[in-house]
Protein backbone atom coordinates (compact mmCIF):
# COMPACT_ATOMS: atom_id res chain seq x y z
CA UNK A 1 0.00 0.00 0.00
CA UNK A 2 1.01 3.19 -1.11
CA UNK A 3 0.90 6.45 0.50
CA UNK A 4 -0.58 9.72 -0.57
CA UNK A 5 2.99 11.48 -0.50
CA UNK A 6 3.80 8.32 -2.81
CA UNK A 7 1.08 8.55 -4.55
CA UNK A 8 1.87 12.04 -5.65
CA UNK A 9 5.74 11.54 -6.40
CA UNK A 10 4.56 8.74 -8.73
CA UNK A 11 1.81 11.11 -10.31
CA UNK A 12 4.87 13.78 -10.93
CA UNK A 13 6.95 10.63 -12.42
CA UNK A 14 4.13 9.76 -14.75
CA UNK A 15 3.32 13.24 -16.11
CA UNK A 16 6.13 12.94 -18.67
CA UNK A 17 5.52 9.21 -19.62
CA UNK A 18 3.89 8.04 -23.14
CA UNK A 19 1.14 5.25 -22.82
CA UNK A 20 2.87 2.15 -23.45
CA UNK A 21 -0.59 -0.12 -23.65
CA UNK A 22 -3.52 0.97 -25.11
CA UNK A 23 -6.99 -0.95 -24.30
CA UNK A 24 -9.91 -1.19 -27.57
CA UNK A 25 -12.62 -2.82 -27.90
CA UNK A 26 -12.08 -5.97 -27.01
CA UNK A 27 -11.28 -4.88 -23.38
CA UNK A 28 -8.81 -6.53 -20.61
CA UNK A 29 -7.99 -9.54 -22.85
CA UNK A 30 -4.98 -11.82 -22.13
CA UNK A 31 -2.69 -10.75 -24.25
CA UNK A 32 -3.67 -6.68 -22.55
CA UNK A 33 -2.85 -8.61 -19.04
CA UNK A 34 0.37 -10.13 -20.07
CA UNK A 35 2.02 -6.71 -22.04
CA UNK A 36 0.68 -4.63 -18.80
CA UNK A 37 2.91 -7.57 -16.79
CA UNK A 38 5.72 -6.91 -18.58
CA UNK A 39 5.63 -3.57 -18.67
CA UNK A 40 5.28 -3.38 -15.18
CA UNK A 41 8.36 -5.74 -14.51
CA UNK A 42 10.56 -3.92 -16.96
CA UNK A 43 9.61 0.36 -15.79
CA UNK A 44 7.35 -0.43 -12.48
CA UNK A 45 5.45 3.00 -13.14
CA UNK A 46 3.40 2.64 -16.80
CA UNK A 47 0.74 4.76 -18.41
CA UNK A 48 -2.28 2.36 -20.31
CA UNK A 49 -4.93 4.48 -22.18
CA UNK A 50 -8.31 3.54 -23.09
CA UNK A 51 -9.98 4.12 -26.83
CA UNK A 52 -13.26 5.77 -26.91
CA UNK A 53 -14.67 2.53 -28.11
CA UNK A 54 -13.48 0.66 -24.78
CA UNK A 55 -16.67 -0.67 -23.17
CA UNK A 56 -14.96 -0.85 -19.58
CA UNK A 57 -14.51 2.62 -17.42
CA UNK A 58 -11.14 3.74 -16.54
CA UNK A 59 -12.09 2.63 -13.07
CA UNK A 60 -13.32 -0.68 -14.08
CA UNK A 61 -10.10 -1.08 -15.66
CA UNK A 62 -7.78 -0.04 -12.74
CA UNK A 63 -9.49 -1.95 -10.54
CA UNK A 64 -9.57 -5.54 -11.93
CA UNK A 65 -5.50 -4.82 -13.44
CA UNK A 66 -4.79 -4.31 -9.86
CA UNK A 67 -6.32 -7.46 -8.82
CA UNK A 68 -5.02 -9.66 -11.21
CA UNK A 69 -1.60 -8.27 -11.05
CA UNK A 70 -1.38 -6.86 -7.46
CA UNK A 71 0.08 -3.45 -8.19
CA UNK A 72 -1.17 -0.07 -7.60
CA UNK A 73 -3.21 2.55 -8.95
CA UNK A 74 -2.03 5.59 -8.66
CA UNK A 75 -4.53 8.08 -10.87
CA UNK A 76 -7.47 7.80 -13.53
CA UNK A 77 -8.37 10.71 -15.22
CA UNK A 78 -10.38 10.73 -18.79
CA UNK A 79 -9.24 7.50 -20.38
CA UNK A 80 -5.22 7.76 -18.84
CA UNK A 81 -4.55 5.23 -16.09
CA UNK A 82 -1.24 5.40 -14.14
CA UNK A 83 -0.18 1.92 -12.46
CA UNK A 84 2.43 1.12 -9.88
CA UNK A 85 4.28 -2.03 -9.02
CA UNK A 86 7.54 -2.42 -7.45
CA UNK A 87 10.03 -4.64 -9.79
CA UNK A 88 12.68 -7.45 -8.57
CA UNK A 89 14.04 -7.07 -11.96
CA UNK A 90 17.87 -6.38 -11.89
CA UNK A 91 19.68 -3.83 -13.81
CA UNK A 92 16.52 -1.17 -13.49
CA UNK A 93 16.49 2.49 -12.66
CA UNK A 94 14.14 1.31 -8.93
CA UNK A 95 11.82 4.18 -8.36
CA UNK A 96 13.19 5.27 -4.38
CA UNK A 97 10.32 7.10 -2.21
Amino acid sequence: MITGKQRASLRALAHGLTPIVIIGKDGLTDGVIDSIRDGLYARELIKIRLLNNCELSTKDVSNKVCDMLGCEAVQCIGSILVIYKKSNKPNIEHIEF
